[in-house]
């Protein structure tokens, strides 16, 4: 019986993976959650893990939020939900799913077919609509963050976040992103 034709090991729920390196969790699915964000997450970790040296001095990750009543998804969230799940070692300083340290306090027009300018003053709207939790004004002081989103156009939304983290006391914000959306101006 060729290797292909064999049948494959039984799996129990909660265990690893028989073809991982160990370490890591399943991310299992629940209702209204979209399963690419535990593909994502596992992307976000297996990134952190083959470039250490880049995330060595950071000391919260964190996404870059989506408003809570957005409908389907709260992607960004998911997504680090899933990188939490998935790092079983607990080696990276990613803020806690239960923890909301960035909110967006109102929804905002999606800056999709607007233009270079329309696209601006999305990015704009949505960094005024985003919030810290008082309970992290501390932790931001003095800190670097890694802000994570999963996908950019032309990178202003993360930049005018990022600048607003700053202010609000940050030592260092880098940007971090799934995918990047090719964009003609």
């Amino acid at each position: 019986m060729s290797a292909r034709t064999q049948p494959a090991a039984p799996r129990r729920p909660g265990h690893h993976h028989p073809c991982g390196r160990g370490g890591g969790r399943f991310f299992k699915e629940t209702p209204g959650q979209d399963f690419l964000a535990a593909i994502f997450g596992r992307l976000l970790v297996g990134w952190m893990e083959t470039h250490p040296h880049l995330v060595a001095d950071i000391d919260l990750i964190v996404g870059n939020p989506t408003h809570p009543g957005r409908k389907p998804l709260q992607h960004i969230e998911a997504i680090m939900k899933a990188a939490y799940a998935e790092d079983a070692a607990d080696r990276w300083p990613l803020a806690p799913p239960g923890d909301i340290v960035l909110t967006k306090a109102g929804i905002t027009e999606p800056p999709k077919d607007r233009g270079f300018a329309g696209k601006e003053q999305a990015a704009w709207d949505h960094a005024r609509a985003v919030r810290g939790n008082p309970v992290y004004r501390k932790a931001f002081q003095n800190t670097r963050i890694l802000l994570v989103d999963d996908v950019c156009t032309t990178g202003l939304q993360l930049n005018y976040v990022a600048g607003g983290l700053l202010r609000s006391g940050a030592r260092e914000v880098r940007g971090l992103v799934l995918a990047r959306v090719p964009w003609r101006h």
